[in-house]
């Protein structure tokens, strides 16, 4: 299957405040840790306003000290009619506003801080993050449409693969059957040069609805990339064992011929050394390999050189031999005298 490589977390800076950035703290490309200081912008104003909110605290809380003894000195004089009712009241009720101004400003106190701490605009996640769209100098907005600079969680790494909602009927159906058992959830990729990423992967998740305009449902899966050699937007091939046939058989592929008509066809080695034609159906490749329908059986001796020397019904002497991993066959036994072929067990 095609898939393409995404970041596992994938953050965009933005600034929480308005200014002009004094200075960039990070290297564009490097990593950087959650938390980390990228950014600062002119702090100047945010500290002024810190200053005014408390000072303006400062102020409420001396005026409600004297809303607190005033309204102390009513209360006790009401008890001798020494103030009138109207009088009490007023002072009590200039006291709990001088309580709410307290709450008030302390607020505004708070607020002031926070944005005089957001003039530290710090990543969100750790990653390594890209290149940045500012420089010192440049005035940003609270919240701007465009990114300061984006940070990307590389390791671990996801791939996306699709397949189609047909396939997967059809693997359901495969999987009812006798002898087939649901196969690993281990990914090998295939890198866009051809060569294949020496980690395996595992399937993390199947997306639960297909697309509507696609037709097909979204796979991911999670891969360690601690050289950092996967990078989000590459796409690479996928393969998967979803499921596992006991009785398959394969077959080297060179093994397997083709008639003018376009008919698939394999000699085999009989008990008394003869060939024999066989028509065959392959249903898929695999690696360097064909998946067979029918045709072959478990045990057959099949021929996968020589076929040049030899026709259906000649008499042949064998050398037995194995595929490597890379397709090469190798020797594991010879025999001398007459015609020689190359033959492989299915």
């Amino acid at each position: 299957m095609q898939g393409r490589v995404v970041a596992s977390l994938t953050a965009e800076v933005r600034p929480q405040v308005g200014g002009v950035v004094h200075e960039r703290l990070f290297t564009e490309g490097n990593y950087v840790e959650q938390g980390d200081v990228l950014y600062q912008i002119e702090p100047a104003t945010f500290q002024a306003a810190v200053n005014e909110a408390q000072a303006n605290l400062n102020s409420a809380e001396a005026s409600l000290e004297t809303a607190k003894l005033k309204d102390q000195r009513f209360a006790d004089l009401l008890e001798f009619e020494g103030v009138s009712q109207q009088d009490a009241d007023d002072a009590h009720a200039t006291y709990l506003e001088a309580k709410a101004d307290i709450e008030r400003f302390e607020a505004a106190l708070e607020t002031a801080r926070i944005n005089l701490e957001f003039t530290k605009v710090t990543a969100p996640i750790s990653g390594q993050i890209g290149i940045s769209t500012v420089t010192p100098g440049a005035l940003v907005t609270a919240s701007q449409a465009t990114a300061l600079s984006t940070i990307r969680t590389l390791d671990p790494i996801f791939v996306d693969m699709t397949k189609s909602s047909t396939e997967i009927l059809k693997l359901r159906q495969l999987l009812a059957k006798s002898g087939i058992k649901k196969g690993s959830t281990d990914v090998s990729l295939i890198l866009e040069d051809g060569s294949e990423y020496e980690l395996k992967g595992q399937l993390k998740m199947q997306e639960v609805a297909v697309d509507a305009s696609t037709g097909a449902v979204t796979l991911r899966a999670e891969f360690a990339n601690p050289e950092g050699l996967l990078l989000p937007g590459m796409f690479v091939r996928t393969q998967i064992n979803d499921a596992v046939d006991e009785n398959a058989i394969l077959v080297p592929q060179q093994g397997i011929y083709h008639s003018a008509a376009g008919d698939a066809y394999a000699y085999v080695i009989d008990e008394n050394n003869k060939v024999q034609s066989r028509g065959v159906t392959t249903l898929s490749a695999v690696d360097n390999q064909w998946l067979i329908g029918s045709g072959l059986n478990a045990g057959d001796k099949l021929l996968v050189e020589g076929s040049s020397k030899v026709r259906p019904g000649s008499d042949v002497k064998t050398v037995e031999v194995e595929m490597q991993n890379n397709g090469e066959m190798v020797r594991v036994d010879q025999q001398s005298g007459g015609n020689t072929a190359m033959q492989g067990g299915v």
